[in-house]
């Protein structure tokens, strides 16, 4: 089916989520599907269905040419969307930091981490303050050491393709090994020819982040006025040993723009 997922609760979160992701369904010419899940089986669905029924009747007509649907699924959030995803075949599932898990911040972080880590399709964090005006020009890719570090490439080119945006890579150095240097420098390079071949502006910055990537990460994306950030769900994990969490889940708790977390495939080791 290809469509576009959004998890969806009534909050002001995932209200933002589905503005998102109409603008981004339209643009790829798919269409949407809205997921409810319940935590009770018992649950009186009617208000529910009746509700959802009256906010996408008030958005009908920003749909071009796409349809929007919804279903109610009931159990774990997390599992919930990532089954409906993977049933659909989605291309993309868009998430509300506020939408996922009511009104506890801690919860809300976990919440959509699960869900990043159990969609079999990438998944795109907003929070609900995110600036729906602003037009998406910059989007940051950092890249490290692993071989796992390129994989979101594609999908960062897509959404560069999609909106016009310029592509910023931030190599980043996490030891001060000159095996390390060269295996980044040269996974910027492969990633640099790709985007020329894909005739994508970018920019190339390098940084050390010895202490901890995601505050590198995070002041770089400050410096150049972020759009969004383009990160995997597990490739940092070897370099956050000395941290609170990996990578992707400091990320998520401390990002204030959009996140697009990719799930790394398994590679065999003549394609490291």
């Amino acid at each position: 089916m290809e469509n576009i997922i959004v998890g969806f609760d009534f909050s002001s979160g995932s209200a933002i989520a589905v503005d998102l992701a109409i603008d981004v369904a339209n643009r790829w010419k798919r269409d949407l599907k809205l997921v409810y899940v319940k935590k009770d089986a018992n649950e009186d669905e009617a208000p529910i269905r009746e509700e959802i029924e009256r906010r996408n009747a008030g958005v009908a007509h920003l749909l071009k040419g796409i349809k929007m649907d919804y279903v109610l699924r009931c159990g774990k959030v997390a599992t919930e969307l990532a089954t409906q995803a993977r049933e659909d075949g989605a291309l993309m599932v868009i998430v509300g930091t506020h939408g996922m898990s009511g009104f506890e911040k801690n919860w809300i972080g976990k919440n959509t981490y699960r869900t990043i880590l159990e969609s079999p399709a990438p998944v795109l964090m907003v929070r609900e303050d995110f600036n729906f005006n602003k037009a998406l020009e910059n989007i940051l890719i950092p890249l490290d050491s692993s071989a796992d570090t390129r994989q979101k490439v594609p999908m960062a080119v897509k959404m560069a393709q999609t909106f016009g945006s310029t592509i910023h890579l931030l190599g980043l150095y996490t030891s001060d090994s000159s095996d390390i240097h060269s295996m980044v420098n040269s996974y910027v390079n492969q990633v640099e020819k790709f985007l020329d071949k894909a005739e994508v502006k970018h920019v190339t910055e390098y940084a050390d982040a010895h202490k901890n990537l995601t505050v590198t990460t995070l002041e770089y994306a400050n410096k150049i006025n972020a759009d969004l950030i383009v990160i995997m769900t597990e490739q940092e994990k070897s370099f956050s040993n000395l941290l609170m969490g990996s990578f992707a889940q400091q990320m998520l708790n401390n990002a204030t723009i959009p996140v697009l977390s990719v799930q790394p495939k398994q590679i065999n080791s003549e394609s490291k």
